[in-house]
């Protein structure tokens, strides 16, 4: 469980750091969204909560957080 809650937080700090990549909120929101949804899919597979759920989660709060950074 331990394992699980250190790999989640940091493809959440690797992904929301990437995030903020692009020249517009756009460009930021969509490549936070993929960044989010892999990142979510990898994580959601490996607790069993699902990976299609997992890449929803991750995906809104990648796209979210890429569309709302300042450049």
């Amino acid at each position: 469980m331990r394992k699980a809650i250190l790999l989640t937080a940091l493809l959440l700090s690797t992904s929301m750091g990437l995030a903020a990549c692009g020249r517009s909120p756009l460009t930021r929101g969509v490549t936070g969204g993929l960044l989010g949804a892999g990142g979510g899919a990898l994580i959601g597979g490996a607790t069993g909560v699902g990976a299609g759920t997992g890449a929803l989660v991750g995906g809104g709060v990648g796209a979210g957080t890429g569309a709302l950074t300042a450049h």
